[in-house]
């Protein structure tokens, strides 16, 4: 990873303004490949203006999508790295945004209907192409498992942030101070997720049930498997290079399955637009590129050290998207909705951190 980039050490505003934009470099690169090859694929598949237009205007929108559900995941992402070393970090930021972009947005859905429909990947990919309809009422009805093992780990990551018996940092203090406290007591995280599973679960039919849970607690063991595979790599982290290198593993694992929980919305919400597979996989795409772009700027400018109050915001963010989730099977909420809901409680705890800086400023002086 580059270093430099401090906007603190800049002087202009306009030289801080260049240093912003540089993050970008690559993600405004590939959303003018992205949007170019959106526009050749409405052309070759209708032949008219009105369809290229359409499907260029489709992918900006996916990826406008992608980029409002993901502010919780770059700054997630961002508190993981900053405690990675330099070779772990690039390796997230090359290999993982592959994997992100090629493996969530290709290769998952085509998963989905391999499994679903009980056919080969290759007639998976003709059926994405010939038939999109069918294609997308495939994975409609995989939503609900999706849903269950998607809310169910973000459920976990949330709370696991604040059921920190070490966290001196407070934000809604009546209710973390609550949380901190109760942290001590073993296993509370998941018997309120399984609690909110259990709940969730009466309100659908028996046999949606029984996925429904089955789901939540595959969703439930891939969190507690990858904490314990990554506790037990980093355990040995300071005894030999080699096991450095591991317990950066464990925590690329985390942070691909973390990211594969944050997609699973974006991925099922995207068919409400289009049916068309690359079409979905172009915009998409494109909003993971920035999501990458937001995480090295957050880490490299150490900006959840300057605003003590965004972690908090991410994290509360991600227990709301996990609740949506599990709401999705019995009502459709609309993405622009989760979307905003996350980027404004993100908002929020900004406005209180920039404005606990200031008062620690008055105060000093």
């Amino acid at each position: 990873m580059q270093q430099g980039h401090n906007p603190l050490a800049g002087g202009t505003a306009n030289g801080a303004q260049a240093s912003t934009l540089s993050y970008f470099r690559w993600s405004f690169i590939v959303t003018a490949v992205g949007l170019a090859l959106g526009a050749y694929l409405g052309w070759i598949s209708t032949g008219t203006v009105g369809g290229t237009l359409s499907v260029f205007f489709i992918c900006a929108v996916l990826a406008v999508l992608e980029i409002s559900l993901s502010f919780d995941n770059a700054i997630v992402n961002a508190n993981k790295l900053k405690d990675m070393t330099p070779e772990w970090q690039h390796r997230f930021l090359t290999w993982g945004i592959v994997i992100a972009v090629f493996g969530m947005r290709i290769v998952f859905p085509l998963l989905i209907v391999v499994i679903a429909a009980n056919i080969g990947p290759w007639e998976a990919m003709v059926l994405a192409a010939s038939q999109p309809d069918e294609y997308s009422r495939i994975m409609h009805d995989a939503h609900l498992p999706i849903a269950a093992f998607g809310g169910t780990f973000l459920m976990m990551v949330g709370l696991s942030f604040f059921f920190d018996h070490e966290k001196d940092v407070h934000w809604v203090r009546w209710l973390e101070d609550k949380m901190q406290r109760y942290a001590t007591i073993r296993g509370i995280e998941v018997a309120i997720v399984l609690v909110t599973v259990l709940i969730f679960s009466r309100f659908l039919g028996d046999v949606e049930s029984e996925v429904f849970f089955r789901s939540a607690i595959w969703g439930l063991l891939t969190f507690l498997l990858v904490e314990v595979l990554g506790g037990l790599l980093d355990s040995t982290q300071q005894q030999t290079l080699q096991a450095g290198a591991k317990g950066g593993l464990g925590a690329f694992l985390y942070l691909e399955v973390l990211d594969a929980s944050f997609s699973f919305d974006g991925v099922i919400g995207a068919f409400a637009l289009t049916h068309n597979l690359f079409v979905i996989a172009i915009g998409l795409g494109i909003g993971a590129m920035y999501v990458r772009s937001m995480t090295i700027m957050l880490v490299e400018r150490g900006t959840l050290a300057e605003y003590r109050f965004l972690e908090h915001g991410a994290f509360y963010a991600i227990i709301a998207l996990s609740i949506i989730m599990f709401i999705q099977p019995l009502m459709h909420i609309p993405e622009v909705i989760t979307g905003l809901g996350g980027a404004t409680l993100i908002g929020i705890s900004l406005w209180s951190s920039i404005r606990w800086n200031r008062k620690r400023v008055a105060a000093e002086s």
